[in-house]
């Protein structure tokens, strides 16, 4: 069986139901911590039976199968019947990633494999009560667990929330008047005995019959009479147990209301007699809805929560939403164009035009913007379960707290984070917490601490993992780096500490002696570090030893409209990623020294390294620089770890521009990230800053 990618309700079908799994992944982590948490419970319950019942509207039976297994054993923990222990967990978490598996291939447009049958034989062995025989059978076939007093199924029904309102009868359900009912009563017990007088003194004479609920059922109608009283007024068979149930409520009220004071209070000795009495008779149908009341108006106020939402929200095409924001950056390189035009024409009129223009783009760009935004608690919701899984693979104890889940990201920067982020805190988990044995023994508590957090800072997310773990040694990671042929001895001494502890971004780099299926090979960093710069952002690392490491990850708000500040080099203009930019200065040759071949210039008590990009870039066509006129400017700016300075003719400022790919014959140039039009009609070439040092370094 083949699934159509273009059948819209399987579409809906897909996008709810992987919400729903992401949901699921956070909850069931947090209900090992909260193992009596109802509401957890009955939240993870809902969202396996709701999976289900889409899954089986399309007819996927393996993923219906594999959902109704996990209901099953939410059903029983939600009675109190099991609890909840690392090996169920272990079961419903293997289950919740065989569902993600399917639907994957559902995705795919393939048809899901069937769940291993194990895993199946595991589900069904939890989803009965703990201590029974494996074969006893599950008493959570039942959906919903509604206590029931009433043994027949019509009878039943009125537990339904419909039932429990009383006034709103199920559409097209048969109701009976007030005076058919007394009619039935009178076939039953005889013309005129079911009236409140009849009733009061009957309860009067015998003080021992309740007339209310709570005084017991002894004196109720049975089931077998009111079902004849209704098979009379309808035909055998034809009455409906919703009407009655509707009715009941109504009726009991009444009958109670008629009944005097003194009949209410229960005699306990006191024996009724064997006729049962009128106004007692919808007794049996109220006690069963009283149960299902409070559900029903907390669903019924759910469900009335979320219907605004609903109504106000609409899915549209991400890949409309690019085209929406490819034209909003035209305008506003049109926007640039202009702003130069009105500096150059000086006309009054002009320029207020143009400046309301500038400030309806601006506002258009930022809405435009907001409509890509993803919190990034899209790729936060991952982590609790890959703490939870890595810390029982590694014997380990951890808390992981998350903070600034809801600070948003561009969409596109919130899926290029979650490989990244993965790594990073894995490396947290592996590197930086200790065993609980050697926590112990330094005086920590036996249970670790990372810490995942994000904030926005300006045109710029600050995200960061922090761990309490047993930090860096710098002289260590020294060693390795020697010992790694990463660096000769001489240029290792040279480091000071927090450049010892950006060694572990260097390619080969590993502080593990044993490779695992967790760590040691030495890749992944570096990896991580590439993938961060080709976002426009930097990372940075700090660690203490014995008390615990923080790397801290600074990323642009977005990658469709890039800050940029635009440099001059003989006559071609340039665009450096703002982000990367630390400070300006004019250069002073005075302040110069080689040192091992390197040019550098001495800032604040640093020697950093200074290279000329016009040399770079457009010696051949310019001509080598001269700036023994004292002309030139300093551009200090990141480069992984390391700062170094560049030397740039002409600064013309902060400009935006929109990123625009290179042509096939220039793509994958090094030290180029994209060419941009700016505000006076020329094309510049936008600076992949880390790139142009490889490049630097493969030349010289």
């Amino acid at each position: 069986m083949s699934f159509d990618a273009d059948d819209e309700i399987l579409q809906d079908f897909l996008v709810e139901a992987s919400e729903i799994l992401e949901q699921l992944s956070e909850e069931l982590v947090d209900l090992e911590q909260q193992p009596d948490d109802a509401d957890l419970l009955n939240s993870i319950f809902r969202g396996f039976h709701t999976v289900k019942g889409g899954a089986g509207f399309l007819s996927i039976n393996p993923l219906v199968e594999t959902c109704h297994r996990a209901e099953d054993v939410f059903n029983i923990l939600r009675q109190g019947q099991r609890p909840v222990d690392a090996e169920l967990m272990d079961a419903v978490l293997q289950a919740l990633d065989v569902v993600n598996e399917m639907m994957a291939s559902v995705r795919d447009g393939e048809e899901p494999a069937a769940a291993d049958p194990e895993l199946l034989r595991r589900l069904e062995l939890l989803a009965v009560p703990a201590g029974e025989e494996p074969e006893a059978p599950t008493p959570a076939a039942e959906p919903e667990p509604v206590v029931e007093t009433v043994p027949e199924p019509e009878a039943a029904a009125p537990a339904s929330p419909e039932a429990a309102k009383g006034d709103q009868p199920l559409p097209g359900a048969d109701e009976i008047t007030e005076d058919e009912f007394e009619a039935l009563l009178d076939q039953l017990h005889g013309e005129g005995k079911f009236n409140a007088q009849s009733a009061a003194e009957q309860s009067a004479a015998e003080p021992a019959a309740p007339t209310t609920p709570a005084a017991g059922d002894s004196d109720e109608i049975t089931e077998d009479e009111f079902e004849a009283l209704l098979d009379q007024l309808h035909g055998k068979g034809k009455h409906s147990s919703a009407a009655g149930a509707d009715k009941a409520p109504s009726e009991a009220p009444a009958a109670a209301a008629a009944a005097p004071e003194p009949a209410a209070e229960p005699a306990p000795k006191a024996k009724p007699k064997p006729e049962p009495k009128p106004e007692s008779s919808p007794e049996p149908a109220a006690k069963v809805e009283k149960p299902a009341a409070k559900p029903a108006a907390k669903s019924a106020d759910k469900a009335a929560a979320k219907a605004p939402a609903a109504e106000t929200t609409v899915r549209v095409d991400t890949q409309r939403l690019d085209d929406i924001m490819n034209m909003v950056g035209e305008l506003v390189l049109v926007r640039n164009r202009l702003s130069t035009l009105k500096a150059a024409m000086a006309d009054e009129e002009l320029a207020n035009a143009v400046g309301n223009l500038d400030v309806v783009t601006a506002d258009l760009q930022l809405s435009v913007m907001k409509t890509r935004m993803q919190p990034v608690k899209k790729v936060f919701g991952r982590f609790p379960r890959v703490v939870r899984d890595l810390a029982r693979n590694l014997k380990k104890e951890i808390d992981l707290e998350m903070h600034g889940e809801d600070t948003d990201l561009d969409k596109n920067l919130v899926e290029a984070l979650a490989d990244p982020l993965v790594h990073l805190v894995r490396n947290a988990v592996d590197h930086g917490i200790e065993s609980p044995e050697e926590r112990e023994a330094v005086g920590k508590p036996r249970k670790g601490k990372v810490i995942l957090s994000a904030a926005q800072e300006g045109d710029h997310i600050m995200l960061s993992i922090e761990d309490d773990g047993k930090g860096m040694d710098p002289d260590v990671l020294r060693g390795i780096a020697v010992n790694k042929g990463v660096m000769d001895a001489e240029a290792a001494a040279r480091l000071d500490d927090k450049e010892c502890y950006n060694l572990i971004f260097a390619p080969g780099f590993s502080t593990k002696t044993e490779i695992s299926d967790v760590s040691g090979r030495g890749v992944g960093m570096d990896v991580v570090k590439t993938r961060i710069n080709q976002m426009n952002g930097s990372v940075e690392i700090d660690s203490e030893q014995g008390k615990g490491s923080k790397l801290t990850i600074k990323l642009p708000l977005t990658l469709a409209i890039l800050p940029t500040l635009m440099v001059i080099l003989g006559q071609q203009p340039f665009a450096l990623p703002l982000a990367s930019v630390v400070e300006i200065f004019n250069l002073d040759l005075s302040r110069t020294n080689t040192v091992d071949g390197q040019l550098t210039i001495r800032v604040r008590d640093r020697a950093l390294p200074l290279f000329y990009l016009r040399k770079w870039l457009v010696s051949e066509i310019t001509g080598e620089p001269d700036y023994s006129d004292g002309t030139g400017h300093v551009v200090v700016v990141n480069v992984g770890s390391a700062q170094v300075g560049l030397v740039v003719d002409f600064l013309v400022g902060q400009e935006e521009v929109v990123i625009k790919p290179l042509g096939a014959l220039l793509q994958g140039l090094d030290g180029m990230a994209g060419a941009t039009i700016t505000g006076d009609g020329k094309i510049a070439l936008i600076l992949d800053v880390p790139g142009l040092m490889r490049s630097y370094a493969n030349r010289y």
